[in-house]
C-alpha cells in the first residue's frame, strides 16, 4: 500500500521523484527503528542531517541561504509520507513548515545567514514556544517576559507542550516585551534563544497518549540574557507574525491528517479481508462494506480539497479562513475515520500490537494543537 494510488493534481513529475527518495529514506532510515524511538520517547538527532541530506527539510528556504528555493509542494509530500509510512513522529514539519517560514520571512540578514542554512542540513533543530501553563490558544494572555536591560532583553517565565523541546537547539520564544500594551497583542515579540544560554533549562519530556517519539516538553526561561538583535522582526509586533503564518500552519496540520487517516483506512481494509468471523472474512458483511464505502468517499473528498488547497497556498491565496478550515476539517475527518477503524477492529483494535491503535492515539491531539478545532469554527465564524 502506498499513496501512489491516489489521483492527484496539486504535484508535477519531479515533486512525485521527489516523494519516491523520502519514501526511500523512511522505509530505510526510519520505519525499523519507529518502535524503540516510541520507547525512547524521542528521536535521535543524528537522523536530520541525514534527512537533510536529501532535500527534505526546509525546501523552501532560497538558494542564497543554503536551500532549494522549492514550493510548498515538497513540504507536504515530506508531511504526507511521514504520517502515512514512518511509523514516528520525526517533528520535521514544525521545522520545515512553521518555524523556518518566521525566520525568511521577519529574520534580518545576519539572523538568516546564522540560522536558515543551519536548518536546511539538520545541524540545528527548532522549536517555538508559545503555549504557556494556563494560556492554551489565548496568545494574548501569555506571561513570559522580556525585559530591557541595556541592549539585551531579560527573559523569565515558562512554556510547556512544546514540540522539539528536548531537542531544540534554537527556540523562539513569545514573550511580551511590553505588559502594558492595549490591546494586549501589540506587547508580544519573538526572541530567538539558543539552547546553551545561561538560564535556559528543559524540563520534562512529557508523557502523552499518542505521538510517542515527539518529545513535548516544558522550557523554563530564568534570566535568560540575549541581546536586542535577537529579536525577530520588529518589537511588538509578533503576535501579527503568528497570526500571518497560520494558514501554512494549519494546512501542514490538514496534510498530515489527511494521509494518517488514508494509512489506517488502508490498514483496516487489508486486516477486514484477512480477519474471519461467522465463518466468513469480516469484509463480507454489509456494515463492513457500507462503513468503509463511506469513509473511502470522504476520503476521495479530502484529497480534492487538499489539492486545492495546496494549489492555492503555492499562489499565496489561501486565506487564513480557508486554512482553519482545512484544519477543521481533515483533523474531523481523522479521527473520524481511526475512531471507526478501530471498531472494525473489534478487540484487537484496543491492543497495542496492531498499528490502528497506535494511530488512534497519536490522531487525538491534532484537534488541539494548532488551535483548538472549537477555535477553528470561531475564526471562520467571524468572516460570516
Amino acid at each position: 500500500m502506498s499513496l501512489d494510488t491516489i489521483p492527484r493534481n496539486a504535484y508535477d513529475e519531479d515533486q512525485e521523484a521527489f516523494r519516491q527518495t523520502v519514501r526511500q529514506f523512511l522505509q530505510k532510515e526510519v520505519a525499523p527503528n519507529a518502535e524503540q524511538w516510541d520507547k525512547d520517547k524521542i528521536v535521535p538527532k543524528d537522523i536530520w542531517p541525514k534527512a537533510g541530506e536529501l532535500g527534505m527539510l526546509c525546501p523552501t528556504v532560497p538558494e542564497e541561504y543554503g536551500g532549494l528555493g522549492l514550493d510548498f509542494g515538497y513540504n507536504a509530500i515530506v508531511d504526507e509520507e511521514v504520517a502515512y509510512g514512518a511509523g514516528a513522529v520525526l517533528g520535521f514539519s514544525l521545522q520545515s513548515d512553521i518555524v523556518v517560514n518566521y525566520i525568511i520571512s521577519y529574520g534580518s540578514e545576519e539572523q538568516k545567514k546564522k540560522w536558515l542554512p543551519r536548518l536546511v542540513s539538520g545541524e540545528s533543530i527548532t522549536a517555538i514556544a508559545m503555549t504557556e501553563p494556563g494560556v492554551g490558544s489565548d496568545l494574548q494572555g501569555i506571561k513570559t517576559s522580556a525585559k530591557k536591560d541595556g541592549n539585551h532583553y531579560v527573559i523569565n517565565g515558562s512554556k510547556t507542550y512544546i514540540t522539539n523541546g528536548q531537542n531544540a537547539d534554537l527556540i523562539l520564544v513569545c514573550a511580551k516585551t511590553d505588559p502594558d500594551a492595549d490591546p494586549a497583542w501589540k506587547g508580544v515579540s519573538i526572541i530567538l534563544v539558543e539552547a546553551d544560554t545561561e538560564g535556559f533549562e528543559r524540563g520534562r519530556n512529557l508523557d502523552k497518549i499518542g505521538m510517542d517519539s515527539a518529545d513535548t516538553s516544558e522550557l523554563f526561561f530564568n534570566d535568560v540574557r540575549v541581546p536586542m538583535t535577537n529579536c525577530l522582526g520588529e518589537e511588538g509586533k509578533g503576535f501579527i507574525y503568528l497570526m500571518s503564518e497560520l494558514p501554512q500552519e494549519r494546512l501542514s496540520i490538514a496534510v498530515s491528517a489527511q494521509a494518517s487517516a488514508q494509512k489506517a483506512f488502508d490498514d483496516t481494509v487489508e486486516f477486514v479481508r484477512d480477519r474471519k468471523a461467522f465463518g466468513k472474512p469480516v469484509i463480507d458483511f454489509q456494515n463492513t462494506r457500507f462503513v468503509l464505502a463511506d469513509l473511502k468517499s470522504k476520503l476521495q473528498v479530502g484529497w480534492a480539497h487538499l489539492d486545492w488547497a495546496l494549489v492555492r497556498h503555492n499562489k499565496k491565496e489561501l486565506t487564513a479562513e480557508e486554512g482553519a478550515a482545512a484544519k477543521l476539517w481533515h483533523t474531523d475527518l481523522q479521527w473520524e475515520v481511526m475512531d471507526k477503524c478501530l471498531q472494525l477492529h473489534g478487540g484487537a483494535g484496543y491492543m497495542n500490537e496492531y498499528s490502528i491503535a497506535k494511530q488512534w492515539r497519536g490522531a487525538r491531539v491534532t484537534r488541539i494543537f494548532g488551535g483548538t478545532n472549537e477555535i477553528m469554527k470561531e475564526l471562520i465564524g467571524r468572516t460570516l
